[in-house]
């Protein structure tokens, strides 16, 4: 299995080699190999920072020689008119990573303002309910994107389908149930030597009692009202971990939250996002002053 590194350097070399192809025609055919420059990043929405660590490597990965300058770490908060990096290098290579930077750090940015937004009201609220991320993310981008959730202060679901056991609604109607579906996985978890949390979602309250009489880690309630979620907490009496999930969102999420629930799952913050804006121009250039 590849790590975290790895499988961002093969989404760097992806990246590049679709934006670039054989060559940036527009820049190499006006901006001499030698000239040396200066290129601001600008935020121009209010919002939370993410992604400094791998704009670095975007920089450094194309040109080792490229000297970056930050002036705000990730998870800050962030207004309009804040600079919060310089690069100075050949111009060539700050026109040819500006892009990929920009596409990077705006969706990270836009995850972690999102999540933050999220994870802020529920303790506004009173409540001690953590927001998890899902398996809905962009392909390739999964590692950064969840890193985002976390710097919003948000919580990782599991990252695939390797590091943790979710017996969802199909894995349990193709066993026969959910007695069959834990027993299952608790067998194949001895069998294989595999110490993975095994987590049930459950869709009625029949279901809740067949997987606390099995026993898991974590039990998901699927679709469940905000009354019925309270009665199951009441039920579950703190014996596993809890997690709702299914149509919720940041709208009626207090009610859910305030029935003590643990976890509250939500797949919008990584499938809907909106990107931070933010701008990447050349040191004294007149749209680096917000208008």
């Amino acid at each position: 299995m590849l790590s975290v590194e790895e499988l961002n350097e093969k989404l760097l070399d992806l990246a590049f080699s679709e934006d670039i192809g054989d060559g940036d025609h527009t820049t190499l055919c006006c901006i001499p190999a030698d000239a040396i420059g200066e290129s601001k990043l600008m935020i121009k929405q209010e919002g939370i920072f993410a992604g400094v660590e791998i704009a670095k490597k975007v920089f450094h990965r194309f040109d080792p020689e490229l000297i970056v300058d930050v002036y705000i770490e990730e998870g800050a908060h962030v207004m309009p008119g804040d600079i919060v990096m310089s690069v100075k290098g050949r111009e060539q290579s700050l026109l040819q990573t500006e892009r990929l930077m920009l596409n990077i750090l705006q969706r990270m940015s836009g995850i972690a303002t999102m999540t933050h937004k999220y994870q802020q009201a529920l303790i506004d609220a009173g409540t001690k309910t953590r927001v998890l991320d899902t398996r809905k993310t962009t392909p390739g981008m999964r590692m950064l994107e969840k890193e985002a959730v976390k710097i919003g202060g948000g919580m990782n679901h599991r990252i695939g389908l390797f590091d943790m056991i979710l017996l969802k609604d199909n894995h349990i109607d193709f066993c026969g149930g959910v007695h069959n579906a834990i027993t299952r996985a608790k067998q194949y978890c001895k069998d294989h030597q595999k110490n993975l949390k095994i987590e049930c979602e459950v869709r009625n309250f029949k279901e809740l009692d067949e997987a606390l009489a099995e026993g898991c880690d974590r039990i998901m309630f699927d679709n469940f009202s905000p009354e019925d979620t309270r009665k199951a907490v009441e039920i579950v009496g703190g014996r596993c971990e809890t997690e709702s999930s299914g149509g919720i969102t940041f709208e009626n999420m207090i009610p859910y939250a305030k029935t003590g629930v643990d976890f509250i799952s939500f797949g919008a913050l990584t499938h809907s996002v909106k990107g931070l804006d933010m701008s990447f121009k050349a040191a004294g250039s007149d749209k680096l002053q917000i208008k």
